[in-house]
């Protein structure tokens, strides 16, 4: 029984029986392989010699995986993303010193020989069996290429990666085969450079360009004599010469490589020496891949940019093509996010709210007209440690957020009153308004709806008693003011008119056909509200939000992306008066605290039930934003409560999101002009303290939509909590952490929350 090296390998007539099999299978190729016994022995890829015949395009030129380059609207990175970090260059573009090097320690008579070489085989064989180790391997770089190839096919699929890699008969012959065929179609020079490029170097790098980049922190056309030959020694084994966790075995390696160069006559003797004799100096660049990589804390906002390309079917018919195109990379993808918004709404947020803080708050800004996500950020930054997260807060479930969305209070309360503006209800509609009233039957777009368990709703203070106007019912968030109202209108109007505007729940599903939906009790995400809102801005136009401006492929060709929607939600007369009645929310109502200096702007606030949840949205002629401050998990109620160092004893939507949103929305218009809005004049029915009901208030500025009133909403700063659950002892509310969507009993999904 012939016997085993040291250490387990194979004897030295093992090893000669074994290089003797394949000098022999190579003949058998280069005598022809394409005989009828081949598909006999089951060796052809596709089952049949004709199949095995014919070269796959792709072993000519391999679409290899490269690093996708995220960009700002004005060009600016954001993040590079890659499933393999490569970066493709031509031959020229490497270091003569890299080309000799790999070729030297590789193949050293690769410009000599065909695609296999009998002579190299049987020289491998003498010289490992002299060594009694493996100095030299026996397959040809174009050999290594061919393999290289089906690995690269495969992925990360490790069966792929398997098949790719299994060491039969069918396989060694089928690698043979293409590579003789791959030398005549490519020829020496294009093989070498696909070479350099596809090899893995080890410490994620793919191809010389992203080694030299790695470890000497410079192009690879740069490379000294010692840092090729350091580079070439990686690729036998890239975990055994890592020259960052194994120097030493990375030097001894090197060396190799350089004595090799000397032996074949690359460069002399004493130019080996000396580059033997000098350490491996490494300047170690640190991979930087992915979106937790994304400046001015836009991580979310890349995250949402690689979800729209792995659903949208503009970047593919399937999700399998999608995910294929993104993984391939070498994608440069030019987005929306503007960089000054983008950095004011992060100051803002670093300003006002800590990531360390209990509550959370996410900013999305966009841009009316176009549906352009100009900004997306949170205070929970984008990671994996403490006080980070992936979950994206501004955004729906599907594109990376929570499960659910957050309760919006009564910054829904607007597209109810849309909705009654384009049903005829005139602008100064009055409901009587009372302080708690029951949730009334309510027709829907099927059949009404019935409060069978009596469930009542409240204002926020018992000195809240109507009758009221729409103008003050809405600076003040008068809660049975806007039940009243839907149970004037009905449901189908108001469901009708959010459908028109986008506005779903965070998990996708449509707004449910219960009174409650008027108070803001259902989830959804700062997006979805931002977008609603520009539609105001845009005088009734709503455009569907986009984060893609162009994608060009490694080649420079041009992907086709997805484009916004524009379609007329509601008549200009309709969102004009909106804007007029929002206008006066943050002029003399609940949102003072969010007013812009200088500059025309309508919002309104919203709380919901227990405080979980503090909202502003808001918007200028030019641009849209919606601030959500909360628990993402629901179990924080924000009262006597920190947030960004300020001790709030009760949190309200115009009190903390109300200043985030104003220093978000102050330094991304910076510099843009200030666009008056389209008003129309609503008389104000304001009650005087003293004055019977419906008085005007004395010196509350008359009815000119225009002009501040010194009227102060009777409660304080904010906007009155609702929207989650008005019943104390309920907190069955929806929970984006846990997937359990909590329902009141007998509510339709929800229908007795609050503003």
């Amino acid at each position: 029984m012939p016997k085993k090296r040291s250490g387990g390998g194979l004897s030295t007539t093992q090893q000669a029986a074994k290089f003797l099999g394949v000098a022999a299978l190579s003949g058998v190729v280069l005598a022809g392989i394409a005989l009828p016994a081949a598909g006999a022995l089951g060796l052809a890829s596709k089952g049949t010699v004709e199949g095995f015949d014919e070269i796959p395009a792709n072993l000519q030129t391999p679409p290899l995986s490269q690093r996708t380059t995220i960009l700002d609207s004005k060009g600016g990175m954001i993040a590079s993303v890659y499933s393999r970090d490569r970066t493709v260059v031509k031959l020229e573009d490497i270091s003569p010193y890299m080309q000799q090097a790999i070729v030297a320690i590789e193949d050293a008579r690769f410009y000599e020989h065909g695609a296999i070489d009998l002579k190299g085989i049987l020289r491998a064989l003498n010289r490992n069996v002299q060594t009694g180790g493996t100095a030299e391997g026996a397959s040809t770089l174009t050999q290594q290429y061919v393999k290289n190839v089906f690995i690269e096919e495969a992925g990360d699929d490790p069966d792929k990666v398997a098949q790719a890699t299994q060491q039969t008969m069918g396989r060694k012959i089928q690698e043979l085969k293409y590579a003789i065929q791959v030398e005549e179609k490519l020829g020496k020079k294009r093989i070498l450079a696909n070479y350099l490029n596809i090899t893995f170097f080890g410490q994620q790098a793919y191809g010389v360009e992203a080694a030299s980049q790695r470890y000497f922190s410079k192009s690879a056309k740069n490379l000294t004599l010692g840092e090729a030959a350091m580079l070439a020694g990686i690729v036998q084994s890239p975990t055994r010469y890592d020259p960052v966790n194994d120097p030493e075995e990375a030097t001894k390696r090197r060396n190799i490589v350089l004595q090799r160069m000397a032996d074949v006559g690359n460069v002399t003797q004493a130019e080996a020496d000396e580059a033997k004799a000098a350490p491996i100096k490494l300047k170690v660049k640190k991979p930087k891949n992915g979106c937790i990589t994304a400046v001015s804390g836009a991580g979310f906002f890349c995250d949402y940019v690689r979800n729209v390309f792995l659903t949208d079917p503009a970047f593919g018919k399937t999700k399998e093509d999608r995910a294929k195109l993104w993984n391939r990379g070498g994608l440069t993808v030019r987005t929306t996010l503007d960089p000054q918004s983008q950095q004011s709404a992060q100051n803002s947020i670093k300003s006002h709210v800590y990531k360390t803080d209990k509550v959370a708050t996410a900013v999305t800004l966009v841009q009316p007209g176009t549906g352009k996500i100009m900004a997306m950020g949170q205070s929970r930054p984008y990671g994996f440690g403490p006080n980070e997260t992936q979950y994206n807060y501004s955004v729906n479930k599907d594109m990376g957020g929570s499960n659910f969305g957050f309760p919006t209070g009564s910054t829904f309360k607007p597209f109810v009153a849309a909705a009654a503006i384009a049903q005829g209800k005139p602008a100064t509609q009055v409901y009587s308004s009372p302080y708690e009233m029951p949730y009334p039957t309510v027709q829907t777009c099927d059949k009404p709806y019935v409060n069978v368990n009596g469930e009542r709703v409240p204002n926020e203070d018992k000195s809240e008693v109507g009758p009221y106007g729409l103008r003050e019912a809405m600076e003040k968030s008068v809660n049975t003011y806007f039940i009243q109202m839907v149970e004037d209108i009905g449901l189908c109007p108001v469901t009708q008119m959010t459908d028109k505007l986008g506005v779903v729940q965070g998990n996708g599903d449509k707004l449910p056909q219960s009174p409650a939906i008027a108070l803001g009790s259902k989830g959804l995400s700062p997006l979805t509200m931002a977008s609603a809102y520009a539609a105001f801005a845009n005088r009734g136009t709503f455009c569907t939000p986009i984060a893609i401006e162009s994608v060009k492929k490694a080649d420079g060709s041009s992907l086709q992306v997805p484009k916004t929607s524009c379609s007329q939600a509601m008549s200009p007369t309709v969102a004009d008066t909106v804007n007029t009645l929002l206008r006066g929310v943050v002029d003399s109502g609940t949102g003072q605290q969010a007013g812009l200096q200088s500059r025309d702007s309508a919002g309104k606030t919203g709380t919901t039930d227990a405080r979980k949840n503090a909202w502003f949205v808001g918007y200028t002629p030019n641009l849209s934003g919606a601030v959500w401050v909360g628990s993402p998990a629901q179990d924080v109620e924000m009262e006597n409560v920190t947030i960004g160092g300020v001790y709030q004893a009760k949190v309200y939507g115009g009190q903390v999101p109300g200043p985030i949103w104003r220093d978000a929305m102050s330094g991304a218009l910076e510099g843009q002009p200030a666009t008056p809005f389209n008003t129309v004049d609503i008389p104000d029915q304001r009650k005087g303290d003293d004055q019977d009901r419906g008085g005007d208030r004395p010196g509350n500025g008359g009815s000119k939509p225009n002009q501040k009133s010194d009227h102060k909403p009777g409660h304080k700063p904010g906007d009155r909590p609702g929207g989650g659950n008005p019943f104390p002892g309920n907190t069955n509310l929806p929970n984006p952490g846990d997937g359990n969507p909590g329902t009141h009993p007998g509510q339709d999904n929800g229908g007795v929350q609050g503003p």
